[in-house]
């Protein structure tokens, strides 16, 4: 397996939209996994941490923001960057990720495959 191949989860309760970042991230050389919700997207990130993660906010098992912030809270995960992929569009939403909870990214759906390859490097080049 090549060393430098980013290891990107995706952290989303519909897996058409796992399906949908993975062929696009994949042909870009991207690693990609999928978690069906929040505690197994919780599980994967301790047992594995990605390089970085794709988090839905509005899931059924657990809310994004809550998954967030137990990612925040632990020492092993706290710098592992986050992009929020959500419906919500809303301004105030996005003003709540960026600048309150200070997440890495917010992309809202629907997306273009453009917008999660910009989203994506634009991120991962800033944690290097």
């Amino acid at each position: 397996m090549n060393a430098n191949l980013k290891c990107i989860l995706c952290v989303e309760d519909e897996p058409e939209m796992i399906d949908l970042i993975r062929l696009i991230l994949g042909r870009r050389g991207f690693e990609v996994k999928g978690a069906a919700g929040g505690m197994e997207g919780l599980n994967m990130i301790r047992q594995q941490p990605p390089d970085l993660i794709l988090l839905d906010l509005m899931m059924p098992d657990m809310d994004g923001w809550e998954v967030y912030q137990q990612i925040k809270a632990d020492e092993k995960t706290k710098n592992i960057p986050v992009i929020v992929v959500t419906a919500k569009a809303q301004s105030i939403d996005k003003v709540l990720g960026l600048h309150i909870a200070k997440v890495d990214d917010y992309l809202t759906k629907p997306f273009s495959p453009q917008d999660l390859m910009n989203s994506v490097d634009k991120v991962l080049k800033s944690n290097v």
